[in-house]
């Protein structure tokens, strides 16, 4: 039996992208998998998880990575369609994995207060029917998904050190880092309009936004 485990990193983040990764391995080879250690990756330090990675990659028989934009993300928070937001584009996202790993089982970690409602609108999504277990906690209650989350988090990361690369250390993209906030104000004393890897849609972001309208209207 092929298991897949699906998991996201960046989530709530300000900058940057959603990462979704699944990864597909055989019935027999998840408690190799477990016997490594893998686990949740906000419990891992980046050099544990990018150590991970080959190990897990060597037990797979198949992983995929998406990657959601800011602006897909902005569209979808926007939408005026009840529960058709950011649970069910990540929903949407999963399915694309499950379509791609095709397993016989896959377990995800639920986005969605209501965790059966977070995979049925996984499976309505997916074009590859199978059986979900879609679970809070998923990522630290199986290994399979502890791999995923390990995978996802590791790409996000690269993807966030490519931008701050180009554009100067913004921390690590999400509205608690105090860098994360001095960067998106300072952005808008020179610019107009955020830069397309921000999530323009994010309440803070926005109030940011008219917060620096208003005193720009002041000096007129």
């Amino acid at each position: 039996m092929l298991v897949a485990g699906i998991d996201e990193a960046g989530r709530g983040c300000v900058i940057g992208p959603l990462v979704v990764a699944g990864v597909l391995a055989k019935e027999e080879n998840l408690a190799a998998l477990a016997a490594l250690g893998v686990k949740d990756s906000k419990l891992l330090t980046a050099r544990k998880r990018e150590a991970f990675v080959p190990e897990i990659i060597r037990l797979a028989e198949k992983h995929v990575v998406f990657r959601v934009s800011p602006q897909e993300i902005d569209r979808s928070v926007e939408s005026h369609r009840r529960l058709h937001k950011l649970n069910r584009l990540e929903a949407e996202t999963m399915a694309q994995v499950i379509t791609e790993l095709e397993p016989d089982l896959a377990y995800v970690d639920a986005a969605d207060v209501v965790e059966k409602r977070f995979g049925q609108h996984i499976l309505e999504a997916s074009a590859y029917k199978t059986r979900i277990i879609s679970e809070h906690k998923a990522d630290r209650n199986y290994p399979i998904v502890s791999a995923a989350s390990i995978i996802a988090k590791v790409e996000r990361d690269a993807a966030v050190a490519a931008l701050r690369s180009e554009f100067g250390n913004f921390g690590t993209g999400y509205l608690t880092d105090p860098r994360t906030t001095a960067f998106l104000n300072a952005w808008l004393k020179t610019h107009e309009e955020y830069p397309e890897f921000v999530r323009k849609s994010w309440k803070p972001a926005k109030f940011a936004k008219a917060q620096r309208g208003t005193e720009q209207q002041k000096l007129f």
